[in-house]
């Protein structure tokens, strides 16, 4: 029987196939066997049809990955590592725009931990801390004998500490930073390619600590209270609210939501390919929603708004949804 490890490295192998016929297809989309080959690919297992799922919503990130790249790692008995080694070749070569603007992505794909599109998990740690993962979340576990460190490379994760006997810390970080756990329930956000880290603390204390070191001592955020840093400086304090985590109940709250960002949140929560016509950003929403049937929510929106909804099937087989005036 596979260890734990063994199924990891299994699942790893498959995201990164599923990256890498994504890129092929978006550089010959019009070959014919090309997408015969990814169709039997696809039809393989039920992990290559979830994998490809949660691969899309990388897709902008990985269209500059050089096709012949691509290529090589698909070839017979290639494999994530093999993959990756060429990466590291081609960044260690400097080749080109793709190694400068992209190589920030790479951490993100072979990351202990992560959520696809639409995807949200519940982690619990060794030492019975509990980590919310948002969707498009990736981050590596760093325990040891000295301290406990998670590394978020994109994405959102609400995490709930543990006292530990040990009397270990308890950090996460990110590009811009470090936010330090004090008896403490708080939220973390970092994009890609973004200069900045969100934080908001629902319970206890979090100490932020700008990565530049510049700054003379953290800064404390309490309970009740959220910020933005950056590489060099912690801004000003605001309140925040239990609604911004409302997502780790599979739940979206809107209070007076103008449409189009309604929208664009529903997507970014549910993974679904979803369009809102600038004209409607005069409607506003509020309520709450289950994210776990968006069909249902946009056809709530449907009967409650003047708006009509398109749905499109792409290629593949995904389905795109446009809100338009009625």
């Amino acid at each position: 029987m596979p260890t734990e490890a063994q199924r990891a490295g299994n699942a790893q192998d498959i995201r990164l196939e599923a990256a890498l016929w994504l890129v092929e297809l978006q550089a010959g989309g019009d070959d014919a066997e090309l997408r015969a080959r990814w169709q039997r690919w696809y039809d393989t297992s039920a992990e290559h049809r979830q994998a490809w799922e949660r691969i899309e919503a990388f897709g902008a990130n990985l269209r500059q990955l050089p096709p012949a790249l691509a290529h090589a790692a698909l070839a017979p008995r290639a494999s994530r590592r093999r993959a990756l080694k060429t990466l590291a070749v081609l960044l260690g070569a400097g080749g080109g725009a793709w190694m400068v603007a992209e190589s920030h992505h790479l951490p993100a794909l072979a990351a202990d931990l992560r959520t696809g599109r639409g995807e949200r998990r519940q982690i619990a740690l060794e030492d019975g801390s509990r980590i919310h993962l948002n969707v498009d979340t990736a981050l590596d576990l760093r325990f040891d004998g000295q301290v406990r460190r998670l590394v978020l490379h994109q994405g959102e994760i609400h995490i709930v500490t543990a006292p530990d006997p040990q009397g270990r810390p308890f950090f996460v970080d990110t590009p811009q930073g470090r936010a330090r756990a004090l008896g403490t329930r708080y939220t973390v956000r970092s994009g890609v390619g973004e200069a900045e880290t969100r934080v908001a603390v629902h319970a206890g204390t979090v100490a932020i600590e700008p990565a530049s070191g510049e700054q003379a001592a953290a800064v404390l955020l309490p309970a009740g209270q959220q910020t933005r840093f950056t590489a060099q400086a912690v801004q000003p304090a605001t309140a925040t609210h239990e609604k911004d985590a409302a997502w780790t109940r599979g739940i979206l709250v809107a209070e007076d939501m103008p449409l189009p960002a309604f929208t664009a949140e529903l997507a970014r929560l549910t993974g679904r390919a979803l369009r809102c016509d600038p004209a409607l950003a005069h409607l506003t929403v509020s309520g709450t929603y289950p994210l776990a049937d968006p069909e249902a929510v946009l056809d709530l929106l449907a009967a409650a708004l003047p708006v009509q909804l398109e749905r499109r099937k792409r290629w593949w087989g995904s389905v795109e949804t446009r809100l338009s005036p009625a």
